[in-house]
């Protein structure tokens, strides 16, 4: 089969960052789905996997990519959700192969019938995205009826999270005030359905007070937990909560939320699945969802870019556009 690794952990510019290979193809057993691979989208784990170790070679290529969409070719003994043929979306297991391949093995756990509504490209935006966003917002925070009304702050709100999350916590009845820095980054959250907009470029606390909200109930981090931390503590209301997605080395002051009997949550979609955890199977439950609101109209894709075929060259651009930081909702690829 053929498909794009990494053979050492190198910067994008490197001419052999990604590579174009043959491999062989993998053997469906357990509850695994061989999967043939339509489509794919990157994610900023994809670069942050691609230069963990600087300048280390591997053993044997890696295959990164974390979104998929495309069709059942063969199944475990164990497998009961699916058959061969089921057109399905999916974001795989960090411990494991990734998508960026003609075929990926991949737990029925964390897989789902694909939106009926969408083709495999604009299908394959939406996974990983989407259970960090779900997982965000109702098992760390554990939003629900009696929270309608409330106040969200979603810092990077034109990011691959930040687009969906604003829909889904639209859809949950919160008011949604969501940070962009551009022109085009501003127009992307409105359209999202952001009911206010300000820059986060500039003191946050500045920002809400200007627009008379001087404190918020929820603040979901999706950029830089250390960088915001400090005014977060600031904004949010007493016994509010604050959910991030970027793990930090650096140590938190989370006694500085003591006072205001603020809870505090990581988010990482991978957990279950790199762990084996016995409620694994939410996430197939999760995507169901999804695939079902992406099919009455409730929530949309969030691809901005199409960059064409799957291959290194056009990784190595896709990588390189998710790098400076400025990407707006995101880039897939299809077809081989």
């Amino acid at each position: 089969m053929k498909a794009v690794g990494i053979k050492a952990h190198l910067p994008i510019e490197h001419p052999e960052s990604f590579l174009d290979l043959e491999l062989p193809i993998p053997v469906a057993t357990g509850r695994d789905l061989l999967i043939r691979v339509e489509a794919i989208s990157v994610n900023p784990v994809d670069f942050k996997q691609r230069k963990a170790r600087p300048g280390v070679e591997l053993p044997e290529p890696k295959i990164l990519g974390w979104d998929g969409a495309g069709v059942v070719e063969a199944v475990g003994d164990q497998v009961s959700l699916f058959k061969v043929g089921d057109p399905v979306y999916w974001s795989g297991s960090i411990v494991h192969p990734g998508s960026n391949a003609q075929f990926q093995l991949v737990d029925e756990r964390i897989v789902a019938l694909k939106p009926e509504s969408l083709g495999f490209a604009d299908a394959a935006a939406l996974p990983l995205t989407a259970l960090t966003a779900w997982e965000a917002l109702h098992d760390r925070l554990r939003l629900s009826e009696e929270h309608q009304g409330q106040s969200i702050l979603i810092i990077g709100g034109a990011g691959g999270v930040g687009s969906i999350a604003i829909q889904m916590a639209k859809n949950a009845g919160l008011q949604v005030i969501a940070t962009a820095s551009r022109p085009e980054t501003r127009a992307w959250v409105k359209e999202m359905g952001a009911d206010v907009v300000i820059d986060h470029s500039k003191p946050l606390d500045e920002e809400l007070a200007r627009v008379g909200i001087p404190e918020v109930d929820f603040i979901f981090n999706t950029v830089n937990t250390v960088q915001y931390w400090d005014v977060s503590v600031k904004i949010i209301r007493p016994q509010g909560g604050i959910v991030c997605i970027n793990g930090t080395g650096e140590k938190l002051a989370l006694g500085a939320l003591f006072g205001k009997s603020v809870s505090f949550h990581w988010e990482l979609m991978f957990t279950r699945s790199t762990h084996q955890t016995p409620d694994m199977i939410e996430q197939h439950h999760i995507l169901t969802s999804v695939a079902r609101e992406i099919d009455a109209g409730t929530l949309r894709s969030t691809v901005q870019e199409n960059l064409g075929t799957i291959h290194a060259e056009h990784l190595k651009q896709a990588h390189a556009k998710l790098e400076t930081g400025r990407t707006i909702g995101k880039i897939v690829l299809e077809g081989w």
